[in-house]
This record gives structure tokens, C-alpha cells and sequence, in this order.
């Protein structure tokens, strides 16, 4: 995993964590949400979230 993408990792991780304490999300669908924070900052640091398209 190159750099950008484990950052946005990381910051996803964070988000969605706030969002679990401000009870935005609940731990239950953490599943569901997680993928979606993580492309949205991707796609913020216009970095590819799919790391198949790694050299696209």
C-alpha cells in the first residue's frame, strides 16, 4: 500500500470513528459506511481508492 492510500487509510479510520462518538453511525453498520468515508477522501486527495488500478 503506497503512502497516499494508507494516509487516507488512517484518516477514514479517524472520521468514521467520530462519527461513531458523535453517534452519527453506530458500530453495527460500520461495514457499510467505512468504504464509503474511505473513497470520499480518496477521491478528496484525488487518489484511486481501488488499489487494483494502482497504475492507472
Amino acid at each position: 500500500m503506497d503512502k497516499d492510500r494508507k494516509e487516507a487509510l488512517q484518516v477514514a479510520k479517524e472520521l468514521t470513528a467520530k462519527f461513531i462518538e458523535t453517534r452519527t453511525v453506530s458500530p453495527g453498520n460500520f461495514a457499510e459506511v467505512f468504504p464509503s468515508v474511505y473513497r470520499v477522501v480518496c477521491a478528496a486527495i484525488g487518489v484511486d481508492a481501488d488499489p487494483a488500478n494502482k497504475d492507472k
